[in-house]
This record gives structure tokens, sequence and C-alpha cells, in this order.
């Protein structure tokens, strides 16, 4: 199984493409494939056929999936495109938790 360092609900930036510059929210991810769904962007034309009786076909717009490395997570707090840098939180157990944070404030992602 891959990790990706894009999670559903992030806010992203895209890289590249025809859809450059432009930000959008992580609707799904699929990192066996190691591509995403943002939000209102990449948008595809479908040919859908009428799968029962009555039921209309015809040319439906939908989001395509893109690859995860062609993204850049936006920051929150500082608003800016940010690699993702890990740390473990202090929790004072045994076992701590990794957390995802911004490489130019610091912050949590």
């Amino acid at each position: 199984m891959k990790k990706l360092h894009v999670r559903k609900d992030d806010t992203v930036i895209i890289l590249s493409g025809k859809d450059k510059g432009k930000k959008g929210k992580v609707l799904e991810v699929s990192p066996e494939e190691g591509k995403i769904i943002v939000e209102g962007r990449n948008i595809v034309t479908k040919h859908v056929k009428p799968r029962r009786m009555g039921e209309a076909g015809g040319i439906v717009k939908a989001e395509g999936a893109l690859y995860a490395s062609k993204v850049m997570i936006v920051c929150p707090k500082c608003g800016k495109p940010t690699r993702v840098a890990h740390k473990f939180a202090e929790t004072g157990e045994k076992f701590e938790k990794k957390i995802r944070i911004c490489k130019h404030c610091g912050d949590s992602l």
C-alpha cells in the first residue's frame, strides 16, 4: 500500500495541467493508484447511457482524477502552498502520535 501526502478534505493547489494555479478541496483519495479527485477541478465530459426505461442519457460533466504528485497542500494558517513535514506530538504516552506540519509556519495541517 502506497502513502500519499494528501488526505481527504485538504485544500490543495494544482501545480500543472489545464487547472494550474487553482485551489480546491480534495474529495477522494486513491492511494493504490496514486490519484486524487479535487472539487470543481479537472472537469471531464462523460457520455452516459440510460440504464433504466425513461432515464435520460447524454453528456455529463464530472471531476476527473489527478496524480497526487501534481498538487501541493495549502496551509490553513499561513495560506501558502507547502511541503508536508512530520513530527511526533508530545502526548506523554509511550506511543506518540505522528502529525503533519507546515514547512513554512510550523503549524499542524
